[in-house]
């Protein structure tokens, strides 16, 4: 179980995630949203140990994670917002690295590494330079790299970005299959129609503060909306979006 108690993060005096706590169980996919700089970024980062937290808390099993970061990190399988790859690296170096990062048998690793590029259709370019990948080639590449290890905790961060229809509904099924399995599934998405077809439950972030965690099916009873985009709209725009789109048309048209 991961718990987030009372984390806050500021940045030169400027309060970008404040006081924020919410849990997210085993065999669950939570879902965690927001509007652009909501600080939901900010608080995957800090989860994942890549930013320090101004205040708070973050336990894993019921034990702070900065006690012992390393073994955190161990059982922590990550797909960041942003594709920093080596480009240097061909596909199958990529994920060669990352499992000897992961202390992955070396007998059993290039099988390992071989199956899942073919399954997410990456064999034929598993030789060429990641710098001749799409962004979709590159997203896939992290996701195996997140999972190559078989985390217990695996955090996403917008993990469809640049996918095709296809790889998109293989990874809608395997965040699915995750959880089913036991892991603790953190998502962080925009996809409000994906989050609404995985998710168990979802923690919504304004302003830095949470504004709404629950199941989706008790939001929707409690805010009497059919769908999680009405739910978000209501909770997290400032303005009325179709207001604001015919505002838009009608400056392009002057």
């Amino acid at each position: 179980m991961l718990e987030v108690r009372a984390l806050t993060k500021r940045y030169s005096g400027t309060l970008a995630v404040d006081s924020v706590s919410f849990t997210a169980l085993p065999g669950e996919v939570t879902g965690y949203l927001g509007p652009n700089g909501s600080g939901k970024s900010t608080t995957v980062k800090m989860i994942t140990g890549l930013l320090d937290p101004t205040g708070g808390e973050i336990l894993y099993r019921g034990r702070p994670i900065r006690d012992n970061p390393i073994e955190f990190k161990r059982i922590l399988g990550y797909v960041p917002e942003e594709p920093y790859l080596y480009p240097h690296l061909t596909g199958a170096e990529y994920l060669e690295l990352a499992g000897e990062l992961r202390d992955l048998p070396a007998a059993t690793l290039p099988g390992k590494i071989g199956a899942l590029l073919e399954l997410f259709a990456l064999a034929d370019d598993r030789y060429a330079p990641i710098s001749s990948y799409s962004k979709g080639m590159r997203q896939k590449v992290l996701i195996c790299a997140a999972i190559l290890h078989d985390p217990d905790l695996i955090v996403l961060d917008e993990p469809f970005s640049g996918l095709d229809v296809h790889a998109a509904l293989v990874l809608r099924s395997l965040i699915r299959s995750l959880a089913a399995s036991g892991k603790t599934v953190l998502f962080s998405s925009h996809v409000l129609e994906v989050v609404e077809k995985v998710c168990h439950r979802v923690v919504i972030l304004h302003h830095g503060r949470v504004v709404a965690n629950d199941s989706i099916d008790r939001l929707r009873d409690l805010m009497a909306l059919p769908t999680l985009e009405e739910i978000f709209a209501q909770l997290v725009t400032d303005s009325d979006p179709d207001a604001t789109a015919r505002r838009i048309a009608e400056v392009v048209r002057q």
